[in-house]
């Protein structure tokens, strides 16, 4: 019983921690940052991103995802290497999602021990009851034997409410995971298909801006669902956006 209590504080402060640090640190697709995409879907070469970060604010620079198309769109605009900007953009992004993920197996593993705890407790206290039995040669009393049962079932019953609860709570976390890596991968494959017809150090001609053009991925394959493959490993969570 005092394991199952450690365990349900380690994890509400845990659950606790990990809601203040999505809280701030989350990437998220806010208003501001939305606009800036559609703006250089339409024209690149009007996106400036020292003004977007400028303009974003403190509350805003926290934003993960600010930085991670601010500094592709920076790359894609200077015509940087195509497969260097993709995978520095792969390991930016799995660095943007890394907070999370070991608080969140913390969650996930007391759901799991917590069970197995109260299990353990269950074995022990029917083996006080056969002990306090075997004692009195088998004619132990009632009295005698229920200590050892309640132990039992005190203990099944804590494991399972410690249990359940942080169960649905690593589902629910791993559920706002999947979001939140749809939303950097929809986002990455709406920059990645863009290229600029001009650099940002090119002089402007006639004060009107260029047209943006599709930038054809004739050896790229189809993107794969991002809920689905979002358990996989490491190294291949951004393999749909960035090529």
């Amino acid at each position: 019983m005092v394991v199952l209590l450690a365990l349900a504080v380690f994890g509400l402060v845990t659950f606790v921690y990990l809601m203040l640090l999505g809280s701030c640190y989350a990437p998220r697709l806010s208003g501001r940052l939305k606009k800036t995409v559609m703006n250089w879907q339409s024209n690149p070469d009007s996106v400036r991103p020292a003004e977007v970060r400028s303009q974003a604010g403190r509350w805003g620079r926290m934003n993960p995802l600010l930085h991670l198309v601010t500094n592709t769109i920076e790359a894609l605009q200077k015509r940087q290497d195509d497969r260097q900007i993709r995978e520095t953009a792969a390991r930016d992004a799995q660095h943007a999602l890394e907070p999370f993920e070991a608080p969140l197996k913390i969650i996930e593993v007391i759901a799991a021990l917590a069970p197995l705890l109260g299990l353990l407790g269950t074995v022990l206290g029917m083996m006080e009851a056969f002990s306090a039995m075997a004692a009195t040669d088998g004619r132990a009393n009632a009295t005698q034997l229920s200590g050892g049962i309640y132990e039992a079932l005190t203990t099944t019953a804590a494991g399972l409410v410690v249990a359940i609860p942080f169960a649905a709570l690593a589902a629910w976390i791993e559920f706002r995971l999947r979001r939140i890596h749809k939303t950097i991968n929809s986002t990455l494959v709406s920059i990645l298909h863009i290229v600029p017809e001009q650099t940002l150090d090119a002089p402007e001609s006639s004060g009107t801006a260029s047209k943006s053009r599709l930038a054809a991925e004739p050896d790229s394959e189809p993107a794969d669902n991002p809920a689905d493959n979002y358990a996989t490993a490491q190294g291949q969570r951004f393999a749909h956006a960035t090529g």
